[in-house]
C-alpha cells in the first residue's frame, strides 16, 4: 500500500479538514442551475449559494418548481404545504438580500424528491422519489452494541460522497429513526460560525508574517503552484497557508472535479436530519482537537504529507473512486487494509488514529452505562472502527460484544 493513499482516509476518518478547513478562495463555482422534474428552476432576486459544502436555494421558488406551497418559515422551522398536507422542517436557514435559504436537501427530501448532483454541469437535480423497491446505494458499515436496555449503532462514514450512495439501505434509516441522540465526530452545520472559521485561519495561516515558500522545499513550493494554476487558481493563491492546509485543499479540489462533495457526506446527511427531528447532536471531538492535531504534526511530516499528494494528483480522482465503491460494498477486508497502511509512520498513526479512538470507545462506553435505555446512532469516519487499535476492538476489550449489521 503506497503512503499517498493513506492522505486519502481523510474521507474515512476527519471530518472538519474535509468540509471547512480548505480555504474560501479554493471553493468551486456556484451552482449552475437547478433542475426539476428537468425543468430549470427560474430565481429571481436571487441563486443557490454554497456554505461549508451545503448547498442553499431560495425557499419559495424551490418549493413553488415542486409544486408545494410556502406557509412561513422562521427561526430554523419551515411550514409548508405538500400534496395538500401540512409539513413542518427544522433547518438552518439563511437571510440573503431579503430572501429566505435553505438547504436544498432537507427541502427536497421533506417535498418527496431524491436530490441529485450532476459534477459535470454543476446542476442539481430534483426527481420524485422511487418506489420501495429502487437499488440502495451500498451495504456501507454499521454495528451494534448493547448494554442494559441501551443501545449504540456504530456506522462508518465517508466524509464526501455523491447521490449514488442513496437511499442508504433500510437497516440505516430504520436504526436511526429509534435514536434518542445523534453522536459524530463534530457537528457540521456549525462550520461556518465565525468562531470556527477564526480558529481554522488563526490555526492554519502562518502568523509571523512568513509564508508557504519560506517553510517548504523549493521543489515542493514548485509543485504546488503547478497543480494551483493547473486547477485555474493563481499558482501563489495558498501561500499564507500551512503545508496541512494547502494538501486538504487540493485533495478536496480533485475530489469535487470527480463529483463528490461534503454536502453528499454520510454524517452530514444525518446531521441535517437530526435537525429536521429535532434530536440532540453530540460531539465526539472538537473543531479544536481536529484542526489542532493536524497544525501539531511536525513540519517534516506536513511537507511529506503534501509531496504525497501533489505527486499522486492525477490518479487522486480514481482513488476516492475505489474507497467510494469500497464504501458501498462494505467490504471489512479493505477497510483493514487502508486502516493498517497508516501504521507506516507512527507520528501519523498515533495521531490521526490510535489516540481519537481510545476517547472516542470511552465516550461509547459511557453511552452504553448511563442506565437510561436509550438509543445512540454513532457516524464517525470509518476507518476508526477497525484493526488492532480501532473502536471495535477497544469495546471489545471492555466486555462488549460488537455485531455487524
Amino acid at each position: 500500500m503506497k503512503n499517498w493513499k493513506r492522505m486519502l482516509l481523510s474521507i474515512f476518518i476527519s471530518a472538519g479538514l474535509i468540509t471547512s478547513a480548505a480555504p474560501a478562495m479554493a471553493a468551486p463555482s456556484q451552482p449552475a442551475a437547478v433542475k426539476v422534474n428537468d425543468q430549470n428552476v427560474k430565481y429571481a432576486g436571487g441563486a443557490p449559494v454554497i456554505d461549508q459544502g451545503t448547498t442553499f436555494v431560495p425557499l419559495k421558488m424551490t418549493l413553488q418548481a415542486m409544486d408545494a406551497k410556502l406557509t412561513d418559515a422562521a427561526d430554523g422551522t419551515i411550514h409548508a404545504v405538500v400534496n395538500g398536507k401540512t409539513i413542518t422542517l427544522k433547518s438552518k436557514l439563511k437571510r440573503i438580500n431579503g430572501v429566505t435559504y435553505a438547504p436544498i436537501r432537507v427541502v427536497g427530501d421533506a417535498a418527496g424528491y431524491e436530490v441529485r448532483w450532476d459534477a459535470k454541469t454543476r446542476t442539481i437535480l430534483l426527481a420524485p422519489k422511487a418506489g420501495a423497491s429502487a437499488k440502495t446505494g451500498g451495504r456501507g458499515f454499521m454495528w451494534e452494541v448493547e448494554k442494559n436496555g441501551n443501545t449504540v449503532y456504530l456506522v462508518g462514514s465517508i466524509h464526501i460522497a455523491n447521490d449514488s450512495f442513496y437511499p442508504l439501505r433500510p437497516e440505516f434509516e430504520k436504526a436511526f429513526a429509534k435514536a434518542d441522540y445523534l453522536g459524530v465526530e463534530i457537528d457540521l452545520s456549525k462550520a461556518a460560525d465565525e468562531a470556527q472559521q477564526k480558529l481554522i485561519m488563526d490555526l492554519g495561516m502562518y502568523q509571523d508574517g512568513t509564508t508557504l515558500k519560506d517553510h517548504v522545499s523549493s521543489a515542493t513550493y514548485t509543485k504546488v503552484g503547478k497543480i494551483l494554476k493547473q486547477s485555474g487558481m493563481k499558482p501563489d493563491a495558498l501561500d499564507a497557508f500551512k503545508p496541512w492546509v494547502v494538501g486538504t485543499t487540493i485533495n478536496s479540489l480533485k475530489s469535487v472535479k470527480a463529483g463528490y462533495e461534503a454536502a453528499s457526506g454520510i454524517d452530514l446527511y444525518f446531521i441535517q436530519k437530526a435537525i429536521e427531528r429535532k434530536i440532540p447532536v453530540l460531539e465526539l471531538e472538537s473543531y479544536e482537537s481536529q484542526l489542532g492535531m493536524f497544525n501539531g504534526f511536525s513540519k517534516e511530516l506536513q511537507e511529506k504529507n503534501l509531496n504525497d499528494i501533489l505527486d499522486n494528483f492525477d490518479v487522486l480522482d480514481d482513488t476516492v473512486d475505489k474507497m467510494a465503491e469500497m464504501w458501498k460494498t462494505g467490504s471489512e477486508e479493505q477497510l483493514l487494509e487502508l486502516t493498517n497502511s497508516m501504521a507506516a509512520d507512527e507520528e501519523y498513526n498515533k495521531a490521526m488514529l490510535i489516540d481519537r479512538n481510545i476517547k472516542m470507545a470511552d465516550k461509547i462506553d459511557g453511552y452504553l452505562k448511563n442506565g437510561k435505555k436509550e438509543e445512540y446512532f454513532i457516524v464517525v469516519g470509518a476507518a476508526h472502527y477497525l484493526g488492532e487499535h480501532g473502536i471495535v476492538k477497544l469495546l471489545e476489550d471492555k466486555g462488549y460484544k460488537v455485531v455487524r449489521k
